[in-house]
């Protein structure tokens, strides 16, 4: 009697075994098909400033203080994307590149560059120790404002392109009379990009950064 009743258990029992079996393999083929985790985004900057640590040429005079504003640009060029034209398609259109980004947007970059190289030679201030200065001492160091234009991974065709970096600088003297621009010039400068994706377009915006910085100190050099 015992064994009738135990017969219709071991059936159901087994029914139920061999319809989980096709369902745990219905969830292990549906777990695999999953899409997997996007990529993280590679960051790029300019890489080490060497030519920070490069003491002054012997025997320079220092230079007078300079006041350093912030780098303006456009609401693109102040973000972190990093920037591409295809010149031999549409000039006229800036593409992001989706799985790479600068640290910090490329003004900020830009503008560790420059204020390292102004150093060299000179004392460089942010508006509040110059605003400072100005209280102690009664110095008002001369002010240089910088706006980014262009700077872009420029596509001439689809095998060669260059990094691309324009920008306009403005030195303004602050007297009893109120603000005077002394100078102003532009600057444009291109080098070529190594390789024609996103890691061979930073080397070439930041060979580009490099000169353009080089011209624009030289230039504030020769003007004050």
């Amino acid at each position: 009697m015992k064994n009738k009743q135990e017969a219709p258990a071991r059936s159901a029992v087994r029914r139920r075994f061999l319809l989980a079996v096709p369902a745990a393999a219905l969830l292990a083929g549906a777990c695999g098909a999953l899409p997997d985790k996007p990529s993280r985004a590679t960051l790029y900057d300019f890489g080490p400033n060497l030519a920070a640590a490069a003491p002054a040429p012997a025997g320079a005079p220092p230079l007078p203080p300079i006041a350093l504003a912030e780098i303006d640009a456009n609401a693109r060029l102040e973000s972190t994307q990093l920037l591409y034209r295809l010149g031999y398609a549409d000039a006229n259109e800036l593409r992001p590149y989706g799985l790479a980004r600068w640290s910090l947007p490329p003004a900020q970059l830009l503008h560790q560059r420059l204020r390292d190289a102004l150093a060299q030679r000179r004392t460089v201030l942010g508006p509040e120790e110059s605003a400072m200065l100005a209280r102690t001492e009664g110095q008002v160091p001369d002010t240089l404002r910088v706006t980014l234009d262009e700077f872009s991974h420029y596509f001439q065709s689809p095998a060669q392109s260059m990094g691309l970096v324009r920008l306009r600088a403005t030195l303004i003297r602050r007297g009893a009379g109120g603000d005077r621009v002394m100078a102003q010039r532009s600057f444009a400068v291109q080098r070529p990009a190594p390789s024609a994706e996103a890691a061979g377009g930073v080397k070439g915006l930041a060979a580009a950064s490099d000169a353009v910085v080089a011209e624009l100190v030289s230039w504030v050099d020769q003007v004050r």
